[in-house]
């Protein structure tokens, strides 16, 4: 597939532009949030509606180069080409899905986030992602798990047309940890499913 091609399909969940490399810790962000999604690519060196305006010089490349190396943790091993379309060049990273989720990006103030890639926005990951992501690398069944009599009258709590995770933590009158933690199965044995929408994020019911 050729520049125009990619260019073409626009911004999504598993692609994104940049006109140029302003932030390490910015572009950190975006590394994180395909590592931790689908895995995808940055074009560098295009604008936001499709035009070409290439990158001028080595500086994006290393500015990647770090933030894949010392902004992200664990590292991130990107594959980095430069081509020639309409006299300037632009860079094409490719980014693989990690098997190591959660990848945290570094921000401005030092401290470590993990992000999520939703449609073309990079999103801070939940408690709940962070628990679901521990889990699979614990490696648990989902056979070998049996709700509580308590964890199912905690379902209920959960309506259809879907609740955040601070309203479920007062109702049911857990911790937050162990409401993370009950959260987290509920999505994963398939009883809840967990959307983003108006900056939150929001848990619904699908079984009852």
């Amino acid at each position: 597939m050729n520049l125009q091609e990619l260019i073409s399909q626009g911004e999504h969940q598993q692609q994104d532009f940049k006109y140029c490399i302003s932030s390490i810790s910015k572009i950190a962000h975006s590394l994180s949030a395909f590592s931790n999604t689908d895995g995808g690519r940055l074009l560098v060196g295009v604008r936001d509606n499709g035009r070409i305006a290439g990158i001028s010089s080595e500086e994006e490349i290393y500015m990647i180069d770090a933030a894949a190396r010392s902004f992200c943790n664990p590292a991130i091993e990107c594959k980095m080409e430069t081509i020639v379309a309409e006299g300037h060049n632009v860079l094409i990273v490719n980014i693989p899905p990690s098997i190591e989720r959660p990848i945290r990006a570094r921000e401005e103030d030092g401290k470590y986030c993990a992000y999520i890639r939703i449609n073309d926005e990079n999103i801070i990951a939940s408690p709940v992602h962070l628990a679901l992501w521990k889990m699979e690398k614990e490696g648990r069944e989902e056979t070998k798990h049996v709700f509580t009599d308590f964890e199912l009258k905690c379902l209920r709590l959960i309506p259809y047309e879907g609740t955040t995770l601070n309203r479920f933590t007062r109702h049911s009158r857990l911790s937050r940890a162990n409401a993370v933690r009950l959260m987290a199965d509920y999505i994963r044995y398939g009883l809840v499913a967990m959307r983003h929408e108006n900056q939150n994020w929001i848990f619904s019911l699908l079984h009852s």
